[in-house]
């Protein structure tokens, strides 16, 4: 039971309270140890989506290796996404395989955006378990890659696992303590509640570090973009049920935030999928689907004198599709090998 801000009682919905007692848990519970010993000849691949991340990923990268490498991880993999700095070269030097985002499946159209990046990482590795961790964290500790495979390797009922953790918002007036998450808060946790309450229950729908089984993962599509988190959870839920999804407490990230402009193009590519599974799901059909451009100003010099530019972004969300429906001639065995 809660309280709302205006007094009235909330009851937590049956499903969505049971869930959450049962699937979430600390990356603490399990020990390094714990997690060798269930590992029993499963193999775990590491993916980290980076663009412009050269005063990151190798810290990243060092500490999977030097604490993991061998023991529990037995692929650390960096796709490149057109990055313009040393971003490969870093990685690379730290001890990660890396590959450029387009050199995987050169056949097919290339296509921008942090989904795209991790469905190439899925297909450009072959462990059992897939782990997925931004490159743009500051304080990253290799308990985001235990705690995220622990549910996994510990208990076969479990598909997919979503990290949470604390997030400040750091800015020039100072640190607030929750302030990350903003699109969360402001546009992905409304919509989920609104139309997939069964959802609700996730802390942090949209955060870039979880983990799946390798055939769970090649079974659901990717959107290319910012949207990729929250078709996943909806797509899994639909196909798997909510008990095949699991949540860990991470404990604290702090990563390069991103502008305001940033963020409504992000918010508006995640309304974008929503829509779509919408559809996709028959929860909600319209005869007249969203439109895709974003309309936004920035500050400088018009036609009229008005000091506001007009910025136009077309926010349609391709997706790629799931990785096991693609024919085998355009599918190495070895993705990695192959484009290396």
């Amino acid at each position: 039971m809660r309280t709302s801000r205006n007094g009235a009682r909330l009851q937590v919905s049956p499903e969505v309270g049971t869930w959450l007692a049962r699937r979430s848990s600390k990356a603490g519970d399990w020990t390094l140890e714990d997690l060798v010993a269930a590992k029993r000849g499963t193999t775990v691949s590491v993916v980290i989506p980076a663009r412009n991340e050269e005063a990151t990923v190798g810290a990243i990268v060092t500490a999977i290796r030097e604490e993991l490498h061998g023991l529990l991880v037995d692929e650390i993999l960096v796709v490149d996404s057109h990055s313009t700095d040393a971003t490969a070269e870093v990685a690379a030097a730290a001890g990660a395989a890396v590959v450029a985002q387009d050199a995987v499946f050169p056949a097919l159209e290339s296509l921008a955006g942090k989904g795209e990046a991790l469905w190439k990482g899925v297909a450009a590795t072959t462990g059992d378990l897939v782990v997925f961790v931004d490159g743009d964290l500051y304080d990253f500790t290799t308990d985001y890659v235990t705690g995220l495979l622990g549910p996994l390797l510990t208990d076969p009922s479990v598909a997919y696992v979503k990290g949470f953790y604390h997030r400040p918002l750091n800015g020039a007036a100072g640190s607030e303590p929750e302030g990350g998450g903003r699109v969360t808060e402001l546009v992905a946790r409304p919509l989920l509640n609104m139309f997939w309450p069964e959802l609700s229950g996730f802390v942090q729908p949209l955060a870039g570090e979880y983990a799946g089984r390798r055939e769970v993962l090649e079974s659901i599509p990717f959107v290319v973009n910012y949207g990729v988190e929250i078709g996943h959870l909806i797509d899994l839920l639909e196909l798997r049920g909510l008990d095949a999804l699991a949540q860990v407490d991470l404990g604290h990230r702090v990563h390069r935030h991103q502008s305001t402009q940033a963020l409504g193009r992000m918010s508006g590519q995640i309304m974008q999928t929503l829509f779509d599974r919408l559809q996709r799901y028959d929860r909600l059909v319209t005869a007249i689907p969203p439109a895709t451009m974003l309309a936004q100003f920035q500050r400088g010099a018009s036609a009229d004198g008005v000091e506001r530019e007009l910025v136009l972004t077309d926010l349609s969300s391709p997706q790629r599709p799931p990785l096991d429906s693609l024919p085998a001639a355009i599918r190495p065995e070895n993705a990695l090998q192959e484009t290396a």
